[in-house]
């Protein structure tokens, strides 16, 4: 399987939130932001333009899209299928699928990816109809519901599939699954196809750039991360005359966001302690014992502002996270996204804004300070330039007319 899906990364180098409440769904809506389930406890983020087609409302869910591809959600409880192999068995069976299924382990919760390959047969002919292919994930959920107190788990059985044949739409379906959070812990770590195909090895330390800061990551943390940046800028780029572009780009930024998060947590934690605790001793620091969520602000912004400035216009065009953090270098919105990550891992909000017109990226911070603020989300953040070394809340005048950019938070 992972001979399969690793040249299929290899060959690449929200209008609104909805909560979804399972049992209470609206019969057909179009999916722009991420779906959470509170009865089973999981989350999706389906790409952009899957539309809500068919389903029982409560455990049984369809998503068909403009490209002919579907995503069908199913969540199983109680003795029906008492694992993962029985439940893909069916699977398998119930489709005539010839397409392999691997299984594997996501986060102590047992897992597997299948391979779709599969056709419809007319039922009074006997003939041969269409093919379809895709790829699906079968993960344990933890217990609850009316699941509670049942001595299996419940199981989520999610189908990501189109035309056979399809090209770049096998990235969607990927993308699709990799969005799955089947528990609240799994928000923001790496996703079950990422985490299948790019395991994060052994646990070393590394020098952050330009500090001599040692800190703890995987072994392959920065492969995997490059790999799901790779992956999404493909999807990214179906939409490039999309009405839905913006959203889209919102999710791009949102499947990056949660892939490095706990990547990056030991380098966030020492550098808070580092400039957090030199700022006492750093008579320069602005009001340091006012605000040490200022001073880290501050002190971040500094760092990635050194970085080198680096642009890949043949590929994605964005460093991922971790090379970024540890090899100090990037575009504007590589750094932006790293600084908002290091205030929110600090519980200081932070989120970034990008534009299309400006091809530029800054980050934000909901901070008391002086400077140029953008308004998103009824919350007024202070701006932050992250490729020029200016102080938090300088922007450029020729890129500050607030119509041409767009906020996007994560939490």
């Amino acid at each position: 399987m992972k001979q399969i899906i690793y040249p299929v990364i290899s060959r690449l180098r929200s209008v609104f939130f909805i909560l979804l409440l399972f049992g209470g769904i609206s019969p057909v809506f179009m999916v722009s932001a991420p779906l959470y389930s509170p009865t089973w406890g999981f989350r999706i983020d389906v790409p952009e333009g899957y539309e809500y087609q068919d389903g029982n409302g409560k455990d049984r869910f369809s998503f068909f899209s403009s490209w002919k591809t579907s995503l069908d959600l199913a969540v199983y409880a109680g003795a029906a299928y008492p694992s993962v192999e029985a439940l893909t068995a069916d699977v398998q069976e119930r489709l005539g699928n010839q397409g392999e299924v691997v299984f594997f382990e996501y986060r102590n919760k047992k897992a597997a990816l299948l391979e779709l390959a599969f056709g419809t047969r007319d039922k009074r002919t006997g003939e041969e109809g269409s093919a379809f292919a895709g790829w699906g994930l079968c993960v344990e959920l933890e217990g609850g519901g009316e699941n509670a107190g049942a001595q299996t788990p419940p199981l989520l059985l999610a189908l990501a599939y189109g035309p056979a044949g399809a090209g770049e739409l096998e990235y969607l379906h990927l993308s699709a699954l990799d969005s799955i959070a089947p528990s609240e812990a799994d928000r923001y770590v790496p996703g079950p196809i990422t985490e299948f195909t790019y395991p994060r090895g052994k646990r070393i330390t590394d020098n952050l750039a330009g500090l001599g800061l040692e800190v703890s990551l995987r072994e392959f943390d920065a492969q995997g991360a490059q790999a799901l940046v790779d992956r999404e800028f493909v999807v990214l780029r179906l939409y490039g005359r999309s009405p839905l572009w913006r959203e889209a780009w919102t999710r791009f930024y949102r499947a990056i966001y949660r892939d490095s998060f706990e990547r990056l947590a030991n380098a966030a934690f020492v550098l808070e302690r580092y400039w957090n605790v030199s700022a006492w001793k750093d008579p320069a620091a602005p009001a340091a014992e006012e605000s040490p969520g200022m001073v880290l602000a501050e002190k971040a912004l500094g760092w990635v502002q050194s970085f080198t400035y680096e642009r890949d216009l043949l590929g994605s065009d964005f460093v991922n996270l971790v090379s970024a953090a540890f090899e100090g270098r990037g575009d504007c919105d590589s750094r932006a996204m790293l600084w908002a990550i290091i205030l929110e891992q600090a519980n200081i909000p932070g989120a970034i804004m990008v534009s299309a017109d400006y091809n530029h990226a800054m980050g934000l911070v909901d901070l008391p300070g002086t400077g140029a603020r953008f308004t998103h989300e009824g919350i007024q953040w202070l701006v932050a330039e992250t490729t020029a070394p200016v102080p938090l809340g300088r922007i450029r005048a020729d890129v500050s007319e607030i119509s041409r950019w767009m906020g996007i938070r994560f939490e």
